[in-house]
Formats: C-alpha cells, sequence, structure tokens
C-alpha cells in the first residue's frame, strides 16, 4: 500500500499547466498582488499545508493564512474564504473534490477541511486558493478499508523538536521516505524563553502566555523549510505532550504552581490548546472545548493494524517524588475513561498489530547504576499500579501484537516489555520503541551518554539497544513482523548538507512478544562542533 511519489517540492504544482479556473494562475497586476485589489495582503500561505488523521474514504487538509506570521497572523479581522482541491495526479488534470471553507478570526483564519468520499488505500493531492494566491501543493494518502486484507504498512514517528537546540534536518530526510503516514508524538512546540546562545532563537520576550503569543510560536517552527516539506509529504497523526503549554503539566497543575494561580494556568491551557488545534490537521472532534481537548483517538489500516493514538497530559495524576507512592492504585497517566477505552479498543480491534501512539516511556528505567535506583517519575515511573495492570492486559490473550511508539526522551531506548521488571520470571508481553528527538538536545555525545548508561543497561535486561543521536525511527509492517530502522542524522547545528544513516534496525516478530536488535550501531564519535547551550528539560538529556 505505499505509495509512489518521492519527496514533494514546495509551490512546485499550484499553477500547473491546465489547472482549472478555480484555482488558475493569477494574472493580477503588482497592485492587486499587494492586497490593494481584493482586501487582502499578500503572502497567505507562509505555513504550507499538511494533512492529517486519514481514514478509508477521506482525511482532514489544513492551512493557515497568516502573511504575518510571527505577529499574530496578519489577516483582517473578518472571515475569508478559501476553496481547496483534491486531485488524481499532482498536475491537478483530474479533480476528484472540491469545495470552499472560510478561515474564521476566531480561529487564527485556519482551515480544517474534513474530505470525505474519496477511494480508500490512494494517493492524492490536494491545494488551496485564497484571494489571488494559490497554496503549495500537499500529498496525502487514505488509509485501506477497514476489513481489507493489508500486507505492507510503512510510516515514520518522531518526536522533540525544540527550535533553539537545532535545524530541524531530519524532516528534511524524513521527507524522502516514501510512508503512509508520519506519527508526531509531542513536543511540537517549545514554550522555553529566548535565549541569544543558542543555535537558532525563539521569538518574543517571555514564555507564551496567551493566545497570540502560542499562535507566535507555532508559526515560527511552521516557517521551517524542512518541516514544511515533511508536512506536505504525508499525513499526519498528531498527539501533544507537556511543552506543547509547559513543562511537566499535569492535568490542571502547572509545573510550578507557586508562580502560576490556578487561574492563570486554566487561561494559559486554554490558549495552548486553541493554538495547537489551530496549526494540526485535526478533525473538529478535537475542537477544544475551555481547557478541554479530546486527542485520544484510533485510526485503523484494514486487518493489519490500529494506532491508539494516547494522550498522557489532560487527564493525570500529579507527579510524585517516591516509590511507595508510584505504586497507590489510585494514580493515573490517563485517567479512568482513557484507560477503558484503550482496553476496549486493543481487545476489538481485530486487527493484525495494535500500536500505540505514546508520549511517555513505559519501560522501567533507572538513572543510576549501582543497587540505588533513581526514577522520572514524570512518566510511566510513576504510575506504576496503572502500568503493571495495563501491561498484564496485553499478556492476556485479549489483544493481539502490542507495540509501543514513543517520544519525550531524546534518546532512543528500545526495550521488552513485563508486568513486573524487577522479576526475572515476569513474562514478556510486548515491545517498545521509544525514538529520539528531531533538535531537541543538540548534537548528543554518544560517547559519554554511552559511558553513564551502559553500566545501567548491564543491570536492565528487558533493555535492547541505547543511543542518544538525534533521529527519527522509519517503520515497515507485515503480517509477520514489524521491521523499525533507526535513521540518525548527523548533525542538526547547520540547516543543510547532512546525511541520514540506518544506525540499527529492530524487529518484533508476530506472536512472539519482545524485539530484537537486527543490526548494531556505527561506532560512536566524540563530538566534534564546539560546544552549544541548549534548552535541557530537567528530565532530559
Amino acid at each position: 500500500m505505499l505509495g509512489t511519489g518521492g519527496a514533494l517540492a514546495l509551490g512546485t504544482l499550484g499553477a500547473a499547466a491546465g489547472a482549472p479556473a478555480l484555482l488558475a494562475p493569477s494574472t493580477a497586476t503588482a497592485a492587486e498582488r499587494s492586497g490593494t485589489a481584493d482586501g487582502l495582503p499578500s503572502g497567505l500561505f507562509t505555513l504550507g499545508v499538511t494533512s492529517g488523521d486519514p481514514q478509508s474514504d477521506g482525511v482532514v487538509l489544513w492551512t493557515r493564512l497568516a502573511p504575518d506570521p510571527l505577529a499574530g497572523g496578519g489577516m483582517p479581522a473578518r472571515p475569508v474564504p478559501v476553496q481547496w482541491q483534491v486531485s488524481d495526479t499532482p498536475s491537478f488534470t483530474r479533480i476528484r473534490k472540491r469545495g470552499a471553507a472560510l478561515a474564521r478570526p476566531e480561529q487564527g483564519h485556519s482551515v480544517h477541511v474534513e474530505v470525505h468520499g474519496l477511494a480508500p488505500d490512494r494517493e492524492y493531492w490536494y491545494r488551496f486558493r485564497a484571494g489571488r494566491e494559490t497554496s503549495p501543493a500537499g500529498r496525502t494518502r487514505t488509509a485501506p478499508a477497514a476489513h481489507a486484507r493489508v500486507r505492507n504498512l510503512r510510516f515514520l514517528f518522531a518526536s522533540c523538536q525544540n527550535w533553539q537546540d537545532g535545524y530541524f534536518t531530519a524532516w528534511h530526510h524524513a521527507a524522502q521516505e516514501d510512508v503512509d503516514f508520519i506519527a508526531f508524538l509531542g513536543d511540537y512546540i517549545y514554550e522555553s524563553v529566548p535565549r541569544d546562545t543558542t543555535v537558532r532563537k525563539h521569538e518574543g520576550t517571555d514564555e507564551p502566555y496567551s493566545l497570540t503569543d502560542y499562535r507566535n510560536r507555532h508559526a515560527q517552527y511552521r516557517s521551517d523549510a524542512h518541516l514544511q516539506a515533511a508536512h506536505a509529504h504525508a499525513p499526519w497523526i498528531v498527539t501533544l505532550d507537556d511543552h506543547e503549554i509547559d513543562n511537566n503539566w499535569a492535568d490542571d497543575i502547572p509545573q510550578d504552581p507557586d508562580k502560576q494561580t490556578p487561574e492563570a494556568f486554566r487561561a494559559r491551557r486554554i490558549a495552548a490548546l486553541q493554538a495547537y488545534w489551530e496549526h494540526m490537521p485535526l478533525r473538529r472532534a478535537s475542537l477544544p472545548d475551555g481547557p478541554d481537548m479530546r486527542l485520544y483517538r484510533s485510526l485503523r489500516y484494514g486487518n493489519l493494524a490500529t494506532v491508539h493514538v494516547l494522550d498522557t497530559r489532560q487527564y493525570r495524576s500529579d507527579q510524585i517524588t517516591t516509590l511507595e507512592q508510584a505504586e497507590d492504585p489510585t494514580r493515573s497517566l490517563t485517567g479512568a475513561a482513557q484507560e477503558r477505552w484503550l482496553v476496549r479498543g486493543m481487545e476489538r480491534s481485530g486487527a493484525r498489530w495494535n500500536l500505540l501512539a505514546n508520549q511517555l516511556m513505559w519501560a522501567q528505567n533507572d538513572r543510576r547504576a549501582g543497587p540505588e535506583q533513581v526514577f522520572d517519575f514524570d512518566n510511566w515511573d510513576g504510575y506504576r499500579a496503572q502500568r503493571r495492570r495495563l501491561l498484564e492486559f496485553f499478556g492476556s490473550g485479549r489483544t493481539d501484537n502490542p507495540v509501543i511508539l514513543t517520544g519525550d526522551r531524546h534518546a532512543t531506548w528500545v526495550c521488552d516489555l513485563k508486568p513486573d521488571f524487577d522479576d526475572p520470571a515476569s513474562p514478556v508481553v510486548g515491545a517498545e520503541l521509544t525514538g529520539s528527538s528531531i533538535s531537541s538536545g543538540g548534537d548528543s555525545d554518544p560517547a559519554a551518554f554511552h559511558a553513564t548508561y551502559d553500566p545501567i543497561m548491564a543491570e536492565s535486561p528487558h533493555w535492547k539497544y541505547i543511543d542518544n543521536r538525534r533521529a527519527y525511527v522509519l517503520c515497515d509492517v507485515t503480517r509477520e513482523r514489524l521491521t523499525a530502522s533507526l535513521r540518525t542524522v548527523d548533525t542538526v547545528w547547520r540547516p543543510e548538507g547532512t546525511t541520514a544513516t540506518t544506525s540499527a534496525e529492530f524487529v518484533v516478530e508476530a506472536g512472539r512478544p519482545g524485539v530484537t536488535v537486527a543490526s548494531t550501531p556505527a561506532p560512536a564519535r566524540p563530538m566534534r562542533l564546539a560546544e552549544r547551550n541548549y534548552d535541557v528539560d530537567d528530565d532530559q538529556f
């Protein structure tokens, strides 16, 4: 079911020969192009296009009109009609669907078109027009029919792209991969203050707090050409983690409740979720209602795979500080309703593989060699009773081939999953692939990383592979196995001329819980670039 097209060059399809009159090439005068003729500014499509949440009969198409993206968008305070097209061909000579939508100021002049009536398991191209301007074109793909016998699936997943830590060079290479979808597992933006000593500088003067602040931060990230290319290349399946709002927030509790009142953080959460929705290819079902936003959902790829998308921020119990507290059975990372939804969905999926698009690491992760154990309680290590309950469900025979896809760590951890990681007799019930970051953490020092974590790995038999280079993970799924390739980039401190390498491969066999390393990584090399300052979470590397 893989598409045949390569990477899509932005801007090359907007004025294709033979395009229908709906989106015909502009013949506007210079005065009209400046915006004086139709009342709209020029440069409407600065943030590109994307699609998302593919179903068997359609996808969500997204763009946002933002001629002045870092100053609130720069649009007039009125709704603006936007036309759209979906075509069988990149030349737009055969139009399958077309229509119009309103880009409304109360939604940041974003557009979310839920297209239906397309054929399943098909590649399409799409574009928009507003005023006298045509957007870049994007490529998308529908999912197979719900009960179709699907032989293969290819996708990639990634997370954690801090603008200040480095360039998004990994997206340049990801946009060359022939994939059915891209899953982004959180930390799309970072809320940190601008710094002059980083690789790139955040816009603004402080952390974002208001809706305009968050719109500007998202727009800055969306301005990156490599990220735009990846967005236009394939449909995205997205979920958020903490930095889209505030580091380590938990439900209605901020990282620093002594500095942010409940009322102030509620207003901040409302603003951040609104801006997140405005910039993501999400359906109306995810439109925020005040401080709440429905993000957990599932997407089906025939009888081969179901993707269960988790939300581990909005419903969680607050973080704790001791192992004894972590064993409290009332503590939850997902909330009771989402846990019931997940169990029910995995039981009823009927698919060969159950893939969990998840933010935070499930596998036990000691941070110190020796008899003393040190844990980060922001992830599943802080919610042990619920984790054990779910992992016991994985091993109960009531669901097939669970594989967890995880972000957050700024490093790669490939692990077997067990209900009790401290008991050698506890059975392996699943696999977890924790991917590294797009840029967060900057260029890494593999030698120093392994000097710290190899001794811990020797005490953690469920760890199968670790690495801290910047990367994304490319996955090929058949009925027999899931093969994951770790695609590392050589630097994020240079915007162009980078390389991507398959540093290791991992295999999960259907019907055999756990993961094996199919190839070994390239030898770690010492850092040769000058040390730079970069933003670091207190729980990251």
